[in-house]
């Protein structure tokens, strides 16, 4: 059973750099496509304990859905911005890689190797 999970979306360009670095130390790792089975509250809070951040660390400031929602305004609450990027999963950066109870967001792809 492969002791590394990554949460990632498969047509991602940087997620695919991963996958590559990953195949090529020949590292077996379980693929989580978090854009089509989801992702809960539950398990983003998660995510986020295990890295030591907080949301807006993770959150895609680039995406257009940031500024529909208002998630870009000064003082949205923490539990705000986690119940949109649960609802909305293309808001949470990628690949997010979890090892043993750590976490980190693999940007770039080289820090997965903080986790090997």
């Amino acid at each position: 059973m492969p002791t590394l999970k990554v949460y990632e979306k498969p047509t991602c360009s940087t997620c695919r750099k991963l996958r590559a670095l990953l195949a090529e130390r020949g590292v077996d790792f379980e693929s989580i496509d978090y854009h089509t089975t989801g992702i809960t509250e539950e398990e983003l809070r998660g995510l986020l304990r295990e890295m030591g951040a907080g949301p807006g660390e993770v959150l895609r400031t680039r995406e257009e859905l940031v500024a529909e929602l208002g998630l870009d305004e000064p003082g949205v609450a923490e539990d705000e911005l986690i119940a949109q990027m649960a609802r909305h999963p293309e808001l949470v950066q990628r690949p997010i890689v979890v090892r043993g109870g750590h976490a980190l967001l693999a940007r770039p792809v080289e820090r997965v190797l903080e986790l090997l």
